[in-house]
């Protein structure tokens, strides 16, 4: 780019034109950004910081956190809670909303947070991330509830996450379509490296974790059996699998250069609709996806039309490029019409 344009510098613009964001959420994504900074610091130590290893504890989801994914939580709510831009946080990492203390302002918006996505990679240098999203605190002078923060996520006025890899890139999305940023360490401050990125609607890539093929439904089987297939099966043509582990890593290389990324439910936990949570997981990315030209649903419907029910409720995923999105989803339609009535 000709010129180097910060973060700040970015925000600010869209403020300015037509107010396009109100002056509370630039300054609350600078706050945000702040913070995923400061994780990228933290992740980038290592072993150096001594923060690898178990913190010897579960999150409400009963998987053993890891120091790391603590530290980041810690992070992100001491950077957030005393701005003034927020009523309160929600986390993975926490059972229950977490309340802006009376000591400081509170503002009108609600962020949620994964603090440390793929937090199994730690240990072995895999690109990890952090997402999140922002909702508007619904009106009414009264105090906040978790049933404040169970909006669809087409309710989002915000969303992003930031990956540590070679580089810490940050993308975030206010509505307007999706922008990459850079960290640039020398000078301490994201910049913006690309704007409005688009996702090509057709792909030969998809990301699954194969060893749960077994226990996956009948459209979900299909639909990679006719991959599979290659250029001798009905889709006449070759795909390649990826897998990282890591929702961040795998969306993130989906938004540059397109792909399909699916976990689906399976019959392992039939009666969990599935593993990702919708409210610091799916309703992002799902986001982030539709504003870069993809799709986002969860086998039968459009995952921002999701009504939320929990604060951790968890819902199958299939997002990336539109017309592969649209196929499986055309699967699971169709073997719903083909079942006999109860």
């Amino acid at each position: 780019m000709s010129s180097r344009i910060s973060l700040t510098r970015h925000l600010v613009e869209k403020q300015r034109v037509d107010g396009h964001i109100p002056g509370q959420l630039r300054l609350l994504l600078e706050v945000v950004a702040r913070a995923c900074k400061g994780i990228s610091h933290a992740v980038n130590k290592g072993a150096l910081g001594g923060v690898f290893g178990s913190a010897g504890s579960e999150n409400v989801q009963g998987e053993i956190q890891k120091k790391l994914d603590i530290i980041a939580n810690e992070v992100l709510i001491e950077a957030n809670e005393w701005g003034g831009h927020l009523a309160a946080m929600a986390s993975e990492e926490m059972d229950a909303i977490h309340v802006v203390p009376n000591r400081y302002p509170k503002g009108e918006y609600l962020l949620l947070f994964d603090p440390l996505d793929g937090s199994s990679n730690i240990e072995v240098n895999v690109s990890i991330g952090t997402i999140f999203s922002v909702l508007r605190m619904p009106e009414g002078d009264r105090g906040v509830e978790e049933q404040d923060f169970l909006q669809p996520g087409r309710c989002q006025v915000a969303a992003g996450y930031c990956v540590y890899g070679p580089q810490t890139t940050l993308v975030l999305t206010v509505g307007d379509g999706v922008d990459m940023f850079t960290l640039d360490r020398e000078q301490g401050s994201f910049v913006l490296t690309q704007e409005n990125l688009r996702i090509p609607e057709d792909t030969r890539e998809f990301a699954i974790n194969m060893s749960n093929m077994r226990h996956w439904d009948t459209p979900m089987k299909r639909y990679i059996d006719e991959c599979l297939q290659g250029k001798e099966g009905p889709r006449a043509k070759d795909f390649n699998m990826r897998w990282v582990a890591s929702m961040v890593a795998d969306v993130h290389r989906i938004m540059t250069r397109g792909g399909i990324f699916m976990y689906p439910w399976d019959k392992r936990e039939p009666n969990k609709p599935g593993k990702l949570r919708l409210m610091y997981e799916a309703n992002p990315m799902g986001w982030l996806i539709e504003q870069a030209g993809g799709a986002a649903t969860n086998g039968h419907e459009r995952i921002l039309d999701v009504q939320p029910r929990q604060l951790h409720e968890r819902v199958s995923v299939i997002l990336g490029s539109k017309n592969e999105v649209d196929r499986v989803t055309q699967y699971h339609h169709e073997a719903v019409s083909a079942a006999p009535a109860p």
